[in-house]
C-alpha cells in the first residue's frame, strides 16, 4: 500500500517536528534521522530486534505488531478486520462463487498505535494532538 507512505511521513514529522524531509533520505554511508519500515516477512520475523531503538531512530511501521514489540508507532490496516474480510471471501468461494468474479478490495479500517515508553527512550515528547488521534497508546 504505497498510498500509506505519505501518512507515515506525516506521523514522523508530527512526532519529530525538527525532522526535515531530507532526513528521511540518506546516503548508504550515513545514518538516517528516522525510518519508515515497510512490512515484509523478514522484518515481521525480526520485529523483536530493536535496531531502530539501538540507533535511537524514530520509526513508523506498517502493523501494530512492531509497536507491540517496542517500535515507536504504526499506521496501517487493522489485521483482525482484514482477517474477517478474508474469511468472508473464503466463504463466498466455498459457496460456489468463482474467485475471478470477486472484486479486489482495499483495506477500509486503519489504526494507529504509539508506544510512549519507546518515545521516552528516544527522548521524544509526542504531541497531545497526535496521541489524541491514536487508536491505542501503549504506556
Amino acid at each position: 500500500m504505497p498510498d500509506l507512505i505519505g501518512k507515515w511521513v506525516e506521523l514522523l514529522k508530527q512526532a519529530v517536528p525538527a525532522l526535515g524531509l531530507v532526513a528521511l533520505l540518506f546516503k548508504p554511508d550515513s545514518m538516517p534521522d528516522a525510518l519508515v519500515v515497510w512490512s515484509t516477512p523478514v522484518f515481521q520475523l525480526e520485529r523483536q530486534r530493536h535496531l531502530a531503538a539501538e540507533h535511537r531512530l524514530p520509526t513508523v511501521f506498517h502493523f501494530r505488531t512492531y509497536v507491540e514489540a517496542g517500535g515507536l508507532m504504526s499506521y496501517g490496516p487493522n489485521l483482525p478486520d482484514l482477517n474477517r474480510r478474508a474469511a468472508a471471501y473464503a466463504s463466498k468461494i466455498l459457496a460456489g462463487t468463482k474467485p475471478a468474479n470477486l472484486p479486489v478490495e482495499q483495506p477500509t479500517k486503519f489504526e494507529s498505535v504509539i508506544d510512549l515508553k519507546t518515545a521516552k527512550a528516544l527522548g521524544l515528547a509526542v504531541p497531545r494532538s497526535l496521541l489524541a488521534r491514536a487508536d491505542e497508546v501503549i504506556e
